[in-house]
Order: structure tokens, then sequence, then C-alpha cells
């Protein structure tokens, strides 16, 4: 067993699911910060657990072509990404690897995952959210704590979001306006959220501990000269002592509390709270892919759990008789119901509810899609989805996922029921960063 503060040389095997190098030092699983597959380092251990330890690199003796400069000066400090340190090329693999693995491993399929797509690797979030600290600092949160970076210019969020942190800084500077502290559950602002659309467009969000600022009319002005092409601002209200991010109350400071959006062809009218994906050109991909795996042709019913704005709801209904989409969020079903109907789309229906009772409730009501798509949280699908969907007996199954682990768990699940992976393939919409979106096609095998 390797020894805490003690030095090893090893060559690293491949990843872990975070974007760790893997070694084996005296036997053990040594999980290595910024090391590469193939390269043979020196390994400073830093923690030693029962079953695993953790190292950093001291040292490469042989460094991996794929080795690159980390380009941006806040990596390491801020949690956000995982991949600086190596090309695209290996990200790529990596991410890839991933999910097979956890599709053999976890889930014991024998599906292959048939491709990784990508796109630009900059400035594609159009959605990013900036916590604000106790001492009025903004910006991100050190990897797996609530210590804030301040963090002045991000690779991954667009040019609006960071002028609307600028722009909230000077506010906070100005007036002298208290950050919320998480332990004493004191002070205003928690944090900045800024949706911005393929126009250019945005909308802000300023999430506070109470009912109003000081100042509003005031940090309307700062936010609008930072962002020109500011939509609305409006003021939220999260009161609540959890690390939640949005509340359930909303007041408008100034213009409008909704955003619009064009994805594959349709328009889409945006809440603070709606779910949306944070990558438009790869959520295309992610969307042209489900599609493909859903396999329709033009006369099928097709259930969607889990959703959100009716973004997949309405891509599929293009293509089938008939759509169902529930989602437990009652303004996304608000803003999923607006959109159908802003896009013409009329073979579409809209459930608020939870996934499980909207679920086992179809399927007591013998509905029986010829396609349930699925698009869960990161902590998958429950137990209870599982069965009824398989009660359902519906052709096929579409699951995306954003979490290699629980779409590996769940189609172990959906086996035992009668259903088998025979498609699947990752969409790389967080470059990076550690996460990966993968789908997978499934059927029925009895």
């Amino acid at each position: 067993m390797p020894e805490k503060n003690r030095t090893y040389r090893a060559r690293i095997e491949g990843y872990t699911s975070e974007g760790l190098g893997v070694a084996r030092i005296d036997g053990q699983a040594v999980f290595v910060h910024r090391a590469l597959r193939g390269e043979d380092c020196d390994v400073l251990i830093l923690k030693v657990l029962k079953n695993a330890a953790f190292g950093k690199v001291v040292q490469v003796h042989e460094p991996s072509p794929h080795r690159r400069e980390p380009d941006c000066p806040w990596y390491g400090r801020c949690g956000g990404c995982d991949f600086r340190h190596m090309d695209r090329e290996e990200e790529l693999y990596a991410k890839r690897q991933r999910v097979q693995d956890a599709l053999h491993r976890i889930g014991g399929s024998g599906v292959s995952v048939e491709a990784i797509y990508s796109g630009e690797p900059l400035h594609y979030r159009n959605k990013s959210q900036y916590p604000v600290s106790a001492d009025g600092q903004v910006g991100f949160y050190k990897a797996r704590s609530h210590q804030l970076v301040p963090v002045e210019r991000c690779l991954l969020q667009k040019p609006p979001a960071d002028a609307a942190a600028d722009a909230l800084r000077r506010y906070i500077e100005t007036y002298r306006v208290p950050g919320y502290d998480e332990k004493t559950r004191r002070g205003l602002l928690r944090h900045l959220y800024i949706r911005t659309n393929q126009a250019g467009q945005s909308l802000i969000c300023v999430l506070v501990n109470g009912k109003k600022l000081p100042h509003e009319p005031e940090l309307v002005s700062l936010l609008r000269q930072a962002v020109p092409e500011t939509v609305g601002v409006v003021l939220g209200v999260n009161t609540q002592p959890t690390g939640a991010i949005l509340g359930g109350e909303y007041r408008i400071l100034w213009g409008e509390d909704v955003l619009t959006d064009r994805l594959c062809g349709l328009t889409f009218r945006l809440s603070v709270p709606s779910f949306y994906q944070v990558n438009h050109d790869m959520a295309e991909v992610l969307y042209r892919t489900a599609l493909d795996f859903a396999g329709l042709t033009g006369t099928e019913t097709v259930l969607d759990l889990y959703c959100g704005a009716g973004t997949i709801t309405q891509v599929m209904a293009r293509r089938a008789g008939r759509v169902i989409g529930a989602e437990i969020v009652p303004a996304a079903i608000e803003d999923a119901r607006e959109n159908a109907r802003r896009n013409g789309i009329g073979n579409v229906e809209f459930f608020c509810g939870d996934a499980s009772a909207v679920a086992a409730d179809f399927a007591a009501r013998g509905l029986r899609p010829d396609v349930i798509c699925v698009d869960p949280p990161r902590k998958g699908l429950s137990p209870d989805v599982v069965s009824a969907a398989a009660r359902m007996q519906p052709q096929r199954i579409v699951y995306v996922s954003c979490d290699p682990a629980t779409l590996a768990r769940d189609v172990k699940l959906f086996a035992q029921e009668g259903y088998g992976a025979v498609r699947a393939a990752a969409v790389d919409m967080f470059p990076g960063t550690a996460n990966i979106e993968s789908v997978v096609r499934l059927e029925r095998t009895k």
C-alpha cells in the first residue's frame, strides 16, 4: 500500500470519471491530478484511503504528446474545468472511454459507443451562474467546496456573462451591498444568473436572500450599460438555507422576464427556472441523435419524461403522430405549452408532475407509447420510473443522460425489465470539463 507524503514512480494507465489519471502503486489504484494516459511520472501521495489513494504529479519523465500548457490562469484553483492540461483529442478519448467503461462495467452491456460528437470548445455556455461570497467577491467555487475564486474572465462563458459579473462587482463596491454568508445565513446577494440566446440577447437574474435590494434602479442601469442587449433584469427571491441557486419567486426590475431562442428550427420561450441545454450548437446535435435513435416514421406515440421547456418533445413531434411531455417544474410546463403554441405544433400535450407518478399513472391507465424518451437529472431514474416505463411496453426507449454512471445503472435495470441497449453515442456538451452527455437506444428483447 502506498504511503502518504511519499513519492513513487508510476505509469498512468487511464482516467477516472473526473478526468484524474489512474496508476497502480504497490497493488493499489492511485488517482493522480493532472496526469495523462501513458505518462511516466513521479507521483506524490496526498491521501490514502482503504481502497484507493490520491496523488499529484511532481515530475513527468515521459510527457504525453497530448499534454499542453493550460490556457486559463485560474485553472487548478477554480473548479469549473478538468481538462485544460490536455488537447481536445485526448479529452474526447477520455470522455468516450468513460461512457464505454460505464456501460460495460456498471451496466453489463456489450453495446459500443459508436461516436463522440464535439463542437466549439470556447465561450459556449449560454447560461452562467456566478456565486457571491460573504465578502462580496464574484466568481466560481473551488472544486468540491464553497470556497469562492474571484474569476474575472472565463473561457467557457459568453462575454455578456463576464460583463454582467463586472457590473455586479461595481454595484457591490459602490453601494456596499453585503454578500450572502452560508454559515450565518445573513447578507443579501447570493448569485448572478445570466442566460444569452443565439441572437446575443440576455436575460439577467440577481438571486437574493430577501425581497429586495438597495439601489435597484442603479443596479439595473449598471447591468444594462455592461450588457446593452439585455431584454430584462429580474430579482429572484431565495431565502432557503440550502445550496440551491434558484428560488420560487421572481420580480421584474426592468424589461421582460423571459428570453426566446431558436433551436432545431423551433422557437423557445425561456423563463429563469426553465431547463435548457447550456450549449446551443451541441444541444442540436444531441437532439438530432435522440431523434435518430427514436426511429420515428410519423405515426408513433411518444412519451417524453423530464421534458423541461418541451425542447425534445417538439423536436420529436415533427416526426411523430402524438407526443406527451411530463415535467415537475410548473414554470417549465407553462413555457412548454407556450412554446408549442408559438411553433404551431398541435400534436403535443404536457402534464405537470413527478416522473414516477406520471409514469405510474400512464401505465395504470393503459397508455402504450411506441417510444419513451427520458432525459433525467444527474441522479438518473428511480426504479419506479424504470418499471413503469417497461409496463407500458414501448418498442424503444431513448435515454438521454448527463451522467454515465447513473445511465449505466439504469441500463442494467432496464435489461432486467426486458430492454437491451443496442446503440450508444456520446455528445461533448461541456468542453474543458469532465461532464459528458450520452444517448442510448434500448429495445424490447422479450
